[in-house]
């Protein structure tokens, strides 16, 4: 069925935007090929697409690079230096949003998400596909609100990386980092309640916990709570109305954001699910040729077992813009994250990321970057303990 559905989906792409040039070919399993065979039906360059909507917006975002690691050695736990090198495609979504009703603002979207990992072997080295935005947007349901129902955005992640730290393509915000809080994720099943004013912006939201790759339980094993999620933002300079960009935005933000995770990501091995809360304050600056921003946060769980820790820290970041169009791009970034550990010194870990970029064009942008990864005390939360690495990362960062 997923096959089925990303392969109709490259089908309306490839239709509507190069029906004349190209002949394509389907079969009875709805994949599509540029070649003929036997059992493949030519598809007409003349065939309409029809949909039940006033309009159809297809749009995508690919993360495509190459990775070298240096992993250190760790002679008390028998781990040899490392060095591996890996092309890798991180991310790549293809989004459709279908427009239907009388306000112009709401909209149906639906985001796949395609990733590659050629170490794991559970995948085969093959890609992986999934759903990762799923809702109806519904405009101003109240006073200067909507909302987002089904697979949505939870309330900070989302505003992180389109304010505060413009590059997911090479790292995930502090809280979603496995090198630093590792709490939480983007997208999860629920509720949204955005709210936008030129001073003040908040999204607060209701879900399922355990995020769009998490599993929900029917037991009090493996958690059957819900998350109360929460980002309230004051907008200084008067603009938390307005679509913001980098290059041509001045503003200033201060915000407080968390969850609140009610029987959550359970373990079955201790029959016990966790009840876990984290709170965060962030603030940013931004001017075109310049951006700081810094965040602290702090986390408890009435669970230790598992492997989301009561713990605190911090993360500073800050990019440097010039060029005629601010084109090139100077990026640092720090995060410090301490883990409580169960009978065990607290781990306390440093990662520090570092590089430059530049904006080919308004569809792509070139980023060459290092990232250095210090574990001070060796022992992870499993009990085995962290190899320090250093990496070295180059990426094409894409979008249409």
């Amino acid at each position: 069925m997923k096959q089925i559905v990303f392969t109709t989906i490259i089908a309306l792409l490839l239709g509507t935007a190069a029906a004349n040039a190209t002949q394509f070919y389907v079969d009875g399993k709805g994949q599509v090929f540029t070649e003929p065979a036997e059992d493949r039906t030519a598809l007409e360059t003349d065939t309409p697409v029809f949909a039940k909507s006033s309009k159809l917006e297809f749009s995508g975002l690919h993360y495509l690079g190459y990775t070298y690691e240096d992993k250190k050695a760790l002679p008390e736990d028998n781990l040899e230096e490392l060095q591996t090198g890996n092309f890798e495609f991180r991310r790549n979504y293809i989004q459709v949003k279908a427009f239907f009703f009388d306000d112009p603002k709401s909209y149906l979207r639906v985001t796949l998400d395609t990733t590659y990992d050629a170490t794991n072997s559970s995948t085969g080295g093959y890609a992986n596909m999934y759903v990762k935005y799923a809702y109806i947007y519904l405009n101003n349901i109240l006073p200067y609100t909507g909302v987002e129902f089904g697979m949505a955005h939870r309330p900070w992640i989302d505003y992180e990386e389109h304010n505060g730290w413009w590059y997911r393509s090479i790292s995930k915000t502090m809280v979603e980092s496995a090198q630093a809080a590792d709490l939480t994720n983007s997208a999860d099943a629920g509720i949204n309640f955005k709210t936008k004013l030129p001073y003040f912006t908040s999204e607060i939201g209701l879900f399922n916990g355990e995020g769009y790759h998490g599993t929900q339980g029917n037991n009090d094993k493996i958690g059957t709570g819900n998350s109360i999620e929460w980002r309230l933002t004051a907008a200084a300079l008067g603009d938390g109305d307005v679509k913001r960009k980098a290059t041509k935005n001045t503003y200033l933000d201060l915000s407080f954001f968390g969850q609140y995770n009610m029987l959550n990501d359970g373990n079955e091995m201790n029959g016990t699910a966790q009840t876990y809360a984290f709170y965060g304050f962030h603030t940013v600056y931004n001017m075109p040729s310049l951006l700081l921003s810094a965040q602290y946060v702090i986390a408890e769980n009435n669970n230790d077992t598992t492997y989301k820790k009561s713990g605190s820290g911090f993360s500073v970041n800050g990019t440097y813009r010039f060029g005629d169009a601010y084109e090139f791009e100077v990026l640092a970034r720090y995060d410090n994250w301490t883990a409580k550990m169960d009978n065990n010194p607290d781990l306390n870990t440093e990662n520090y990321i570092y590089g430059a970029a530049w904006r080919q064009n308004k569809n792509l942008k070139w980023l060459l970057t290092g990232e250095t990864y210090v574990a001070n005390d060796k022992k992870n939360y499993a009990g085995s303990y962290t190899q320090d690495f250093t990496a070295a990362m180059l990426t094409a960062e894409v979008s249409w």
